[in-house]
């Protein structure tokens, strides 16, 4: 009888996703243990948007004990997405109520006010580091 080989764990590593009108550009590095997002989000389908967002997620937090940054730049969520944002928001705080540093750095449009109080909305609901800030604007 013939042996198969090992199998081998490949690890996703980075994923990148360009912006259309309707979805953020995403960038995830994991050697830099960063997920950039950035634009708005109201996808007609948001789970085909947000799955490989969630499991590149998953994947680092279950293949990696190095820490975790997030930094949000986004100007607009429909409520599909802030679902998706809430899963995401979840996944973080189980990592970090286990131990994993990690945080999460939201910047907004200061002419959008709409978007710094869904930044509040969502630090209102977790422990993990969680900073809001005005992005500086473009000249």
């Amino acid at each position: 009888m013939t042996q198969k080989p090992p199998l081998q764990v490949v690890q996703p590593r980075d994923l990148s996703l360009l912006a259309t009108q309707s979805t953020p550009a995403v960038e995830a590095n994991w050697d830099a243990g960063l997920l950039r997002m950035e634009g708005e989000s109201y996808p007609e389908n948001t789970y085909d948007v947000y799955v490989s967002i969630v499991a590149w997620v998953d994947s680092y937090l279950i293949a990696s004990n190095r820490p975790l940054r997030v930094e949000l730049h986004l100007d607009y969520l429909n409520t599909s997405s802030i679902r998706a944002m809430i899963d995401i928001f979840d996944r973080l705080q189980v990592a970090s109520d286990a131990g994993r540093e990690l945080s999460v750095h939201w910047l907004y449009d200061s002419r959008n006010p709409r978007s710094a109080e869904l930044g509040e909305e969502f630090k209102e609901d977790y422990s993990f580091m969680f900073t809001i800030q005005a992005a500086p604007l473009a000249e």
